[in-house]
């Protein structure tokens, strides 16, 4: 059974207890929406706020350490991040790749951890212009995101409720510019057939695949009508309530379309 729009905000380092009512009102409209799923990644502070306030969307993370505890002076868990009420975690995402200098290695270890901790993963993978302009873009994601996956061992029967991929073309995040809908489109089939070669038809069939990069209320429809495309994983877009939810919108538009 195909499952449901997955529409996700990431926060990012946005938020202190006065975005509190914007998380409320999120709640309010996806108790409304519920064709869709959605899901908000507050920073660590407000991820118990949140969850303890929350009746319909989920809380994530937007990182966690790839150790359980130990010195790690800064560091947060996947076990510290679940007991605070996070259901998922978001692992890869560029800015942390690129900001933290996080490998894939580095990134494998983390799914690995939150799936001991029993999160939800949202994998991210997406490639910079300079590589897409070399036209190596399919191959350096379909590589990096196999570097990246967790190792999911005999619990092969609930890899598609585990895991969902995030395609985000790095040259899109935050820019204002949006893939094309054909590039959406080779690359969300690309990562699809991947996939299914590596977990079969049935489960590799049925992981969400979101796309994120510049997803706005205004151009949602067109991208969520992308074959493949399973949901978005939304940046700025996610702050208020109003622009949040059109895309929800959008999305619950798209799967009855």
């Amino acid at each position: 059974m195909p499952q449901r729009p997955y529409i996700v905000g990431n926060w990012k380092m946005h938020g202190t207890r006065a975005m509190l009512s914007e998380a409320r009102a999120i709640d309010r409209a996806a108790q409304r929406h519920m064709k869709v799923e959605v899901a908000i990644a507050p920073p660590y502070t407000l991820i118990h706020p949140v969850h303890r306030e929350a009746e319909q969307i989920a809380v994530g993370a937007q990182d966690c350490h790839h150790e359980e505890g130990g010195a790690h002076t800064g560091d947060i868990s996947a076990t510290m991040v679940a007991d605070a009420g996070a259901k998922f975690v978001i692992l890869g995402h560029s800015e942390r790749r690129q900001n933290h200098g996080e490998s894939d290695a580095l990134i494998k270890q983390k799914t690995n951890a939150a799936l001991a901790a029993g999160l939800r993963i949202i994998l991210c993978c997406g490639e910079s212009e300079k590589t897409r302009e070399a036209g190596k873009a399919v191959n350096f994601v379909k590589k990096q995101l196999k570097a990246s996956l967790p190792d999911f061992g005999d619990d092969t029967d609930l890899i598609s409720e585990k895991l969902t991929v995030a395609y985000e073309p790095i040259w899109a995040i935050g820019t204002g510019k949006t893939a094309t809908v054909d590039d959406i489109a080779e690359m969300h089939a690309e990562i699809r057939t991947l996939l299914v070669s590596l977990y079969g038809e049935e489960q590799g069939g049925e992981v969400r695949i979101l796309y994120g990069g510049s997803v706005k209320p205004e151009n949602a429809s067109e991208i969520l009508g992308t074959p493949e495309v399973g949901g978005a994983l939304v940046g700025g877009a996610s702050l208020t309530a109003d622009s949040f939810m059109g895309i929800a919108l959008a999305a619950g538009d798209a799967e009855e379309g």
